[in-house]
């Protein structure tokens, strides 16, 4: 497959012109290769390790959630130096999808959460890039089901009743947002992580709080991406996993 190709119809699908995001997001493709894609890699962070071994798996392209320029314009020396060294030398393009990913409404880190915790499918938008829907669930229920979804450990701040009757759903690091959710009506709010302060806002706000880690809960994402390549253009894709913890 030609990279160009690949690179505007994922412009396309994940609606990258229409959606606003941090300026050192730079979405899209952030470094070309000579042209051509026959393997794809997947992972949330284009960080050194996940370039080596998207090198290592043999992969021309990388698509990431967070991508390379956070620090905006900055010298190419140190860490940076490095991680272009990686992908040109190996002649490995760089494709980033930050909150279009988030916010797509098959395909995003959120809607796949939303299935994952079982949530039924009529959702209204939450918080601009999340999603809410009714579902009569108890708190530790919901818990465990938010473990499962992200295979690890789950914070709780049970500052509700503990039955729930609506959930709103914004992965990644979107606990600040705790006030915004207890306005928007949800019993409970999902998401990656959050502030040391919103566990005791959620409590005075009444609802219930989960964190589920915000490099688990936006995996779902770049996997579906990969999934999607393979199923339209029959490239074989591998996710590479490399969690923090947080």
């Amino acid at each position: 497959m030609q990279l160009r190709e690949l690179a505007a119809f994922l412009n396309t699908e994940l609606r990258l012109a229409d959606i606003k995001d941090y300026p050192n997001a730079v979405n899209g493709l952030q470094v070309e290769n000579l042209g051509e894609v026959s393997r794809v890699a997947v992972a949330v962070d284009a960080c050194e390790y996940i370039l080596r071994a998207a090198v290592e798996q043999g992969a021309d392209l990388l698509i990431v959630h967070h991508g390379l320029f956070w620090s905006g314009l900055q010298p190419v020396t140190g860490a940076l130096y490095r991680k272009l060294k990686i992908a040109l030398e190996a002649d490995l393009a760089v494709y980033s999808a930050h909150l279009p990913l988030d916010a797509h409404p098959t395909l995003g880190n959120n809607a796949l959460l939303c299935d994952a915790l079982g949530l039924p499918p009529e959702r209204e938008p939450f918080l601009d890039l999340g999603w809410k829907a009714s579902l009569k669930i108890s708190r530790e229920e919901l818990s465990d089901r938010l473990a499962r979804a992200v295979g690890g450990r789950v914070h709780v701040a049970p500052g509700g009743a503990g039955t729930i009757r609506s959930v709103g759903v914004v992965t990644g690091g979107a606990g600040g947002e705790v006030f915004k959710a207890a306005q928007a009506g949800v019993d409970a709010f999902v998401s990656g992580e959050g502030p040391h302060w919103s566990y005791t806002a959620a409590e005075e706000c009444g609802i219930d709080l989960f964190y589920g880690g915000h490099y688990a809960t936006e995996t779902f994402g770049v996997k579906a991406l990969g999934a999607l390549l393979e199923s339209r253009y029959g490239l074989p894709w591998q996710f590479i996993d490399h969690p923090t913890g947080l």
